[in-house]
């Protein structure tokens, strides 16, 4: 079931009946009226409002093709946002250092060392946003674009058109994201990109977990499994070094699931390296090209479970450490350090750089199509 939404505070919205679009799946569109065509009118401002049988919700915007709540049940059915972010899009364009609340992230997710890359013979130089480097598509990513929407049958898809240059990348980029909910409360993500020239892709998502609730304390305390043998050590600068190091006996040994905060204080130079978990996990299984169980995050007091399902080669944890109170969300409650966690299912950051890395490049003629899964449920124990 899909509504449309502008940026109006729960509780005040009043819907409006709307039969001449989708009739069997959009039960109701919140604007100053109607529309009916499937092309929805894209707004800075607008969201979107995905439902299920089951009364999860997903709230989406176009402004970074982002999502903006997940409304999900603890084991007592009561629903709570686990997800950061602001009721009104305005404050994501405004807030402080941008954080990149659930946004879509391209042209390249991750890192790229020193802005630069060559491909074909010929030195590209990109916007450089995060000290020397480049990272998740530079200072005008697709995090900060408005995207076109789309309805489709139980979700939305967002299309941008990256032009020739853009932050310095080759090619015209035609991209998709597509979300849908399930009744089996799956929120699925579908990218999809073509392009008229090489050009490295790389497209994730980056949603700011806390299952206990958005505008809880602490995410420390959720226990995580991540199904990865080997992990990705990173330099001063935050970039893979381009080696594959094992997580056993390390603070990175997420094999069996552990508190997330149980060995985040250690001394470790990697850990020293990111302020915390903000690494590339080499995901088990990466390569068959199939849909394997990245991670799983629980949240014993509510009993809510988050599994991660994806046939990308990694996944990158962040653990939040630069949130540092600056910013309220939408539970009028600082968002502290490490009050949340990221789990970004990517290709490894700096592979434009590394030949050993899989390959990120997508050239004329080849689509990019890749799914991301993120689903919800309790554990009752």
């Amino acid at each position: 079931m899909i509504h449309s939404i502008t940026t109006i505070p729960r509780g005040l919205i009043s819907k409006l009946s709307c039969p001449m679009v989708f009739p069997s799946v959009l039960a109701a569109i919140i604007l100053t009226g109607c529309i009916s065509s499937e092309q929805a009118d894209a707004s800075s401002e607008q969201q979107f409002v995905l439902t299920n049988s089951n009364g999860m919700e997903v709230r989406l915007a176009p402004y970074g093709a982002r999502v903006t709540s997940i409304m999900a049940p603890d084991r007592e059915g009561n629903m709570a946002d686990v997800v950061l972010g602001y009721d009104d899009i305005d404050s994501y364009k405004t807030a402080a250092k941008k954080p990149y609340f659930g946004v879509t992230l391209g042209r390249y997710a991750g890192r790229i060392a020193n802005g630069r890359f060559t491909l074909d013979g010929v030195e590209y130089v990109l916007q450089k946003n995060n000290g020397p480097n480049h990272n998740h598509g530079g200072l005008i990513g697709f995090d900060k674009v408005l995207w076109s929407a789309e309805r489709i049958p139980d979700g939305i898809r967002f299309s941008y058109l990256s032009p020739d240059g853009e932050e310095g990348y080759p090619g015209s980029l035609d991209v998709s994201v597509t979300y849908t909910l399930t009744d089996e409360n799956e929120l699925m993500i579908d990218y999809r990109a073509t392009t008229d020239k090489a050009t490295p892709v790389n497209l994730s998502n980056h949603t700011y977990f806390n299952l206990a609730g958005e505008g809880a304390d602490t995410v420390m305390d959720h226990l995580l499994m991540i199904n990865a043998d080997a992990m990705l050590p990173i330099g001063e600068t935050s970039v893979p070094t381009g080696e594959f190091a094992s997580v056993a006996g390390t603070p990175f040994d997420f094999r069996l699931p552990k508190k997330v905060g149980l060995e985040i204080d250690t001394e470790n130079v990697q850990l020293a390296n990111g302020s915390g978990y903000d690494h590339t996990f080499v995901l088990n299984g990466y390569g068959s090209e199939k849909q394997v169980l990245a991670a799983s995050l629980y949240e014993p007091i509510s009993g809510r479970v988050l599994e991660v399902f994806t046939e990308e080669p990694g996944m990158q944890l962040y653990t939040a450490n630069f949130l540092n109170g600056t910013l309220v969300g939408k539970s009028g409650k600082p968002y502290m350090r490490r009050s949340a966690l990221c789990l970004e299912t990517q290709h490894f950051p700096d592979s434009p750089n590394k030949s050993d890395f899989p390959n990120t490049i997508l050239r004329p003629g080849k689509v990019y199509e890749t799914r991301t899964v993120y689903k919800f449920s309790t554990n009752n124990l």
